[in-house]
């Protein structure tokens, strides 16, 4: 069971619990959550990634472990623990203003 968080203004668009527990099959990449948040929570679908690229969109981080996984290939694996469910995959929006 992978635990995926998101960002509090998407939950309530998508009525996502502070943490989403999430069944993937290994292997367990960015592209695989992703796919799996979305397929259980379509409302998500184009906020995160682009409806059509699929490719994250700018203001959208992600990490796990304390690391920023943002730039990793989407086919990436996830660290072990995120796998196993020990650490959460989190899903974090930037914030931009001038």
């Amino acid at each position: 069971m992978v635990r995926v968080i998101v960002p509090s203004f998407l939950r309530t668009l998508a009525h996502v619990p502070d943490v989403a527990e999430l069944e993937v099959s290994p292997p367990v990449t960015q592209r695989a959550v992703l796919d799996a948040l979305e397929a259980r929570y379509p409302a998500l679908c184009g906020t995160i990634r682009d409806h059509v690229t699929k490719k994250r969109r700018p203001l959208v981080r992600f990490f796990a472990c304390s690391e920023d996984l943002s730039n990793e290939a989407p086919d990436s694996r996830l660290p072990e623990a995120v796998a196993r469910g020990k650490e959460p995959f989190l899903v974090v929006a930037s914030i931009a203003g001038g």
